[in-house]
């Protein structure tokens, strides 16, 4: 495993959080990461993501990732009709962050569409993080152990844990992929809260992750 110095997280970030950049900030004092993050957020291959076969339903953003950014999820469904549609939705977030990242464009409708309130602001000031750092990232994050609660039909919890061991930091201008190795632990585990709006979508409100987790690397 090859990592280096992580950038502050953002309350809001979990995984998504995770740069493997040297020294850029972007928190809230509400989060309970490190203050140094890792291993971006990379993409989604149809093979690996619930969201890959659905990000093009109706009414949902189409998000298409490069291939050398890779989100996979493990155990993703829980064959129940209205988690797994919660989980779905979380799927997308992440997708569309690492979208608006590798990109660069801190203005991506998908951001708006499935974040909301506190969340949504930390997701901005997030990409912007990456952006004026002059940094995208490249490899593969793995989510996986998710668990999800309903508190009624418009709002529910997801916990989930993820591994950034293999994400890496890209420069934006030279495409050199950095891989110099960290001492901070790559698992991560978030704890989102998110809400039904009127469409549909179940959008996170809030998130806010712990890197180091022991129960993230058992």
């Amino acid at each position: 495993m090859t990592r280096r110095t992580r950038m502050p997280a953002m309350a809001l970030a979990g995984p998504m959080a995770a740069l493997l950049l040297a020294g850029c900030g972007g928190g809230d004092s509400g989060s309970k990461n490190s203050d140094k993050i890792a291993g971006a957020d990379p993409g989604v291959t149809p093979s690996a993501s619930p969201s890959a076969s659905v990000s093009g339903s109706p009414g949902r953003p189409n998000i298409e990732l490069p291939s050398d950014a890779t989100d996979k999820y493990e155990n993703w469904r829980t064959g129940d009709e209205a988690k797994d549609a919660v989980l779905a939705d979380t799927a997308r977030r992440i997708d569309a962050t690492n979208d608006a990242i590798l990109r660069g464009d801190i203005s991506a409708p998908a951001l708006s569409f499935y974040y909301r309130d506190k969340a949504l602001t930390g997701a901005v000031a997030w990409v912007k993080a990456y952006v004026d750092a002059d940094l995208s990232f490249t490899g593969t994050t793995r989510y996986y152990a998710p668990e999800v609660t309903l508190s009624g039909p418009t709002t529910a919890s997801v916990a989930y844990c993820s591994d950034e061991s293999k994400g890496f930091n890209k420069n934006r201008k030279t495409n050199k992929v950095d891989k110099r190795p960290s001492s901070e632990s790559p698992y991560v585990l978030s704890n989102t809260r998110l809400e039904r709006n009127r469409q549909g979508v179940w959008q996170t409100s809030n998130l806010v992750s712990k890197r180091g987790e022991k129960a993230c690397a058992a």
